[in-house]
Parts: structure tokens; sequence; C-alpha cells
């Protein structure tokens, strides 16, 4: 593999490809998370404003597109990363870690001392791959009209 991580700049045009790319990434959650993932809302025009109110990364292995992360300062402390994706078939390769060393140089520009992130309840594998990472479990948390927990966040000092 030969994996190259490039900020999403104006250049970038396949908002398609990337639609596809998290919604393949994010297709085995469906049938086990409720409520259902806002990655079913995305559209390439939405993933377009996305890029453009927050900070995107694309990975891509000899051109083609294998995974992406969103990133955003939510305060003086923390950087936030949503959307994390990478194709099924490159899922423990390196590429999900490669995309956190970038978010991580983005928080270091910022001053931020942690990044922070969400994950679902039900995704355990998750759970334990953010935690191999260096994350570790800081809340329970549950999305409006839910009376259990959803998903917990995860948070990451640098």
């Amino acid at each position: 593999m030969t994996l190259e991580i490039r900020q999403i700049d104006e250049s970038f045009t396949d908002w398609d490809g990337l639609l596809a790319l998290v919604l393949n990434a994010f297709d085995y959650m469906h049938p086990l998370i409720d409520p259902p993932s806002s990655a079913l809302k995305l559209t390439p025009e939405s993933l377009k404003a996305k890029a453009h109110e927050e900070i995107g990364y694309i990975a891509l292995d000899e051109g083609r597109l294998v995974g992406c992360l969103f990133c955003r300062q939510e305060s003086e402390e923390t950087l936030y990363l949503g959307k994390l994706a990478v194709l099924p078939t490159l899922q423990g390769k390196g590429v999900g870690r490669a995309m956190l060393a970038a978010a991580e140089g983005v928080a270091k520009a910022c001053g931020v001392t942690r990044l922070r992130l969400e994950t679902r309840i039900e995704l355990k594998d998750n759970h334990r791959r953010f935690a191999a990472w260096g994350f570790a479990k800081t809340a329970d948390k549950s999305h409006p009209g839910y009376d259990r927990t959803t998903f917990i966040e995860m948070v990451k000092a640098i």
C-alpha cells in the first residue's frame, strides 16, 4: 500500500466518491446501532459544506480514496474528530492511525491539548481500537429522546 494523507482543499471534487466511502465504511453498523447513523443523512453537498466548515482529510492509496476524517476545534483545549471512515478491506492496516496523526498535527498547530471523539455504545471494537490509539472513555451520553446511553465520549491527551 502506498498511503498518502491529504487535507481536503479547493482542488478536491470527488464528493460522490467521498460519500460512497463513508457509507461503505459505516454500512456494517446500521443493523447494530439505534438511533440510525447521521452518515445516512449525508449528501455530496453536505460533505462539501462540512469540508468548508471543518478540516477534512482524505487517505489515498495509489490515487484511490480509501479513508477520511473531519475535525474541528471545539474549545481552547479540544479538537473534535468525526466521520473517521476507512474502506472495510483496509481497516486495521494503518489508514485510520495515519489520519489520526494528521489530526494530531492540526491539534498541535491549534494549540489544543486533547482530541475528543464519540462512538456508539454498541460498537465495542471501535472502543477497543480508539483505546489502543490512546483514547480513554470520559462519558456516557444519550441522543435526544433516548433514556439510555447511545454513545460514549473518548478523549486523548496530546
